[in-house]
């Protein structure tokens, strides 16, 4: 049974930071938190007899900090940055019923097969950013592997061009998104890497307040593959058939186990919508009535839109609707969680 009730937003708690990269002060919001889990006399979250996980995917300076490498701007052109002050506040009022939170954190290096070096032309260039790259444009030789990365990423020249034309058409035939050359993002050990400061501050507040450790879950990081989605990446195979990543499985089946999964973050359009969708695969598999369990914030949440280059709204919000047919729900964080289809006390 839903017993959490919402809580009143505490002090330190500063939209106009929302933009901002600062160091949370953890002894100090720590020593706030247990006060504030005994004014309200707030159980650990292992005592939950209703459990729910929120997942915040990629809530990540890249991502959500005007300025940085993949800022999603939306249509507004403020989107993540309204979608994080949200965000915060349904985390804070919220802090009794969120049981678990599991930040995804998108992990990348220089050496990737959607960044610019590792693809090169004839005259030596490399893929200007948003680039898209077709099964035709590898086919026809527009674009090739750049044979300078074999020593790095354990393929030879002829490999790496195997690989890279084996990838594009799996992507083709499994009706994913073309290969998009993406900016240098989420680097690791970056600043873009790292939580949006106020967010990270969120997490740890509730953490400290209900004695919940996040989980924490590391995604993109293998050279040869992406991972939009935190539960599986989109290509699992070499052109061999070897396996190079696998799924996510410790996660799919955790999650499985929680009576509500809850999913914002950042980008509507692709990690979100490609999560979201591997656990609807997932949870169908095993019980389709276990859809009904999943509620996406839809007001925490944007797409990617580039101004006169891409705008994937329309795409977003279609996979939004679907997701939404097949029984999970659509919700706003500004709605008392008990009110959530499904959910009441």
């Amino acid at each position: 049974m839903f017993e959490g009730h919402e809580l009143p937003l505490p002090a330190h708690f500063d939209p106009a930071k929302i933009g901002e990269v600062w160091k949370v002060d953890y002894y100090t919001r720590a020593a706030e938190a247990e006060a504030f889990a005994t004014e309200h006399q707030i159980e650990p979250a292992s005592k939950d007899r209703f459990t729910i996980c929120l997942i915040a995917v990629d809530v990540q300076n890249t991502f959500c900090i005007p300025g940085y490498e993949l800022f999603v701007a939306g249509r507004t052109g403020t989107a993540a940055l309204d979608d994080n002050h949200r965000l915060c506040e349904f985390i804070y009022r919220n802090v009794t019923s969120i049981t678990e939170i599991c930040p995804t954190m998108d992990t990348h290096q220089a050496i990737q097969i959607f960044h610019a070096i590792f693809l090169i032309n004839d005259d030596g260039e490399h893929p200007e950013p948003f680039t898209l790259i077709s099964r035709e444009d590898i086919l026809q030789g527009k674009w090739k592997f750049n044979p300078a990365l074999s020593g790095q990423i354990g393929v030879d020249a002829e490999q790496g061009q195997r690989h890279l034309e084996h990838y594009v058409e799996k992507l083709q035939a499994g009706s994913r998104y073309e290969l998009t050359i993406w900016p240098y993002h989420a680097m690791l050990g970056g600043l873009g890497h790292a939580l949006v400061s106020s967010v990270e501050e969120a997490i740890f507040f509730h953490s400290i307040a209900r004695s919940s450790q996040p989980n924490f879950q590391v995604k993109g990081n293998h050279p040869l593959t992406e991972n939009y989605s935190v539960l599986s990446p989109e290509i699992r195979t070499d052109a061999n058939g070897k396996t190079i990543a696998h799924k996510n499985r410790q996660l799919i089946e955790k999650l499985k186990n929680f009576d509500a999964v809850v999913i914002a973050g950042q980008a509507k359009s692709h990690c979100v919508a490609w999560t979201i969708d591997d656990l609807s695969k997932e949870l169908k598999a095993h019980d389709e009535k276990l859809l009904e369990k999943v509620y996406l914030l839809v007001d925490c949440t944007s797409p990617v839109v580039i101004p006169d280059v891409i705008d994937y709204t329309d795409a977003a919000n279609a996979a939004f609707h679907k997701f939404a047919e097949s029984g999970m729900h659509l919700v706003r964080s500004t709605d008392p969680i008990k009110s959530w289809p499904g959910i009441g006390a």
